[in-house]
């Protein structure tokens, strides 16, 4: 059964940034593209190394370790030399805080 978790408020994470966290033993990145945010797991899913020092452009992420990139939003990767999706989160804003759904 999936949950709701609260991992910051909206001005933990300006626009243009992304911050990683661990929710629920899962490693996770947030990040903010011009006020909407998104979550997905901290593994690149071409060698399954972190994706938190990559550089965040729009909703593209790129991976510092070997420069495949993904969509943050629905997780697709959109350059070599990864083929397969990264995990994404849904994400919900209440109030000031920002809660990602981790199954």
């Amino acid at each position: 059964m999936s949950k709701w978790m609260q991992v910051a408020r909206v001005t933990d994470i300006p626009a243009g940034q992304m911050r990683p966290f661990t929710v629920d033993e899962e490693p996770i990145v947030v990040c903010n593209v011009d006020g909407a945010f998104y979550a997905f797991q901290d593994m690149c899913s071409h060698q399954e190394l972190p994706l938190d020092g990559g550089e965040l452009c729009g909703k593209v992420i790129t991976c510092p370790w070997h420069g495949a990139k993904f969509d943050v939003e629905t997780g697709a990767a959109l350059a070599m030399p990864a083929v397969a999706p990264i995990v994404t989160y849904p994400v919900k804003v209440e109030a000031d805080q920002i809660f990602v759904e981790i199954p």
